[in-house]
């Protein structure tokens, strides 16, 4: 398709933060955005040319949306994929598309794409009862993680397993529902890489960030992490696999577990922005939105080049109140998301740190968009 220009429409499903920042870019790039959520003065509705207040499978809604957008992507995987499907169906322009969203939401489905593709997975098992998980934990050993298929998030929806004797507790803690069962992996730390896709193909990849999380929660990044040649290239080569291999369009973010001298495993993709790629709002030319924006746009993607090394941290419920000292900080970047309660455990607002990357005299390197 050719380049959509300046002044055209775009429709992001989704008005979080994810959304907000997202139509924060779009604007910068001159095009107006509509955000289709349930939540009536959204964070990303505030920031847009409109909101259409309704449920993401609202069939009016879709058809509105579809109408008034030249093109249409999303926030956060959990939106329906039957929702882009109706919209696609309907003759409006999508990306990602429906299989990236709907791969990535079966954790069944997802880790067995991953493996098809070369990018490993720790071993999994699918568990549909009590006795599926019984057959899993004495095949795959323990400890082992018990999660739902499908939603659960940032902790939500997953038990670990270290005895046998915790299984049928497992099962009744994530509500018995279609489970997969994990294999624990003997990681050193948690990687995560951005990557985007062009509508002509071309891959564009950020340097690779170092996560710490906490309570099932991410709480800091460090980027670009520092990681030997080995790792990078496997990293770029697992990026690339996943991208190509759902034709995919826009940005991904992919977690890592570092199992040390250049192996890595797959923890899960998420089709979307990423938080663990908030990092390059601060330390790159061409930010991950910015970035998603260009490719689904089939703009040119852009440089992806760290200029800067920067520490990301979350800001979880009340700790936003703290962004008066964040904000005197003279090497800290804030970035408020515009929600009115402060929720426990709710993502507020995250504080780029930003430090240099080179020393004086230090050789420059990086790498931009590749064919």
């Amino acid at each position: 398709m050719a380049p959509l220009p300046p002044g055209s429409t775009l429709g992001i499903l989704g008005g979080g933060q994810l959304g907000r920042m997202l139509s924060q870019a779009a604007a910068r790039l001159g095009f107006d955005v509509v955000i289709l959520d349930p939540e009536e003065n959204s964070p990303a509705g505030r920031v847009s040319r409109g909101q259409i207040v309704a449920a993401y499978d609202d069939p009016t809604a879709l058809n509105v949306m579809g109408r008034v957008c030249d093109l249409v992507t999303f926030e956060f995987e959990n939106v329906p994929a039957a929702s882009i499907e109706t919209l696609a169906g309907g003759g409006a322009l999508v990306a990602p598309g429906p299989t990236a969203l709907s791969t990535a939401q079966d954790r069944v489905v997802e880790k067995t794409f991953l493996n098809a593709v070369g990018a490993t997975t720790v071993d999994f098992a699918a568990v549909d009862s009590l006795d599926d998980l019984t057959a899993a934990v004495t095949r795959l050993g323990l400890p082992a993680l018990l999660k739902t298929r499908r939603d659960g998030y940032d902790g939500k929806g997953q038990a670990w397993i270290r005895t046998a004797k915790q299984a049928a507790a497992a099962w009744k803690a994530i509500g018995e529902v279609p489970a997969i069962l994990e294999a624990k992996a003997d990681f050193t730390r948690e990687l995560s890489i951005i990557a985007a896709r062009g509508r002509d193909g071309t891959i564009a990849v950020y340097p690779l960030g170092q996560n710490h999380h906490a309570g099932g929660v991410l709480a800091t990044t460090l980027a670009p992490a520092a990681v030997d040649t080995k790792t990078d290239t496997r990293a770029r080569a697992i990026a690339a696999a996943v991208l190509e291999g759902l034709d995919y369009v826009g940005v991904i973010g992919i977690e890592l577990f570092d199992l040390g001298h250049g192996t890595l495993l797959v923890n899960e993709i998420a089709p979307r922005v990423h938080n663990t790629g908030h990092w390059t709002q601060d330390g790159c030319v061409c930010d991950q939105f910015e970035q998603h924006i260009r490719a689904v746009a089939g703009w040119p993607l852009g440089p992806t080049t760290a200029h800067a090394r920067v520490e990301m941290t979350n800001l979880l419920g009340e700790a936003v109140n703290a962004w008066p000292a964040l904000a005197a900080e003279p090497d800290a970047r804030l970035h408020l998301y515009g929600k009115a309660e402060a929720r426990p455990g709710r993502k507020m607002a995250h504080v780029n740190r930003v430090k240099p990357l080179f020393s004086v005299g230090a050789k420059r390197t990086g790498r931009g968009p590749v064919s």
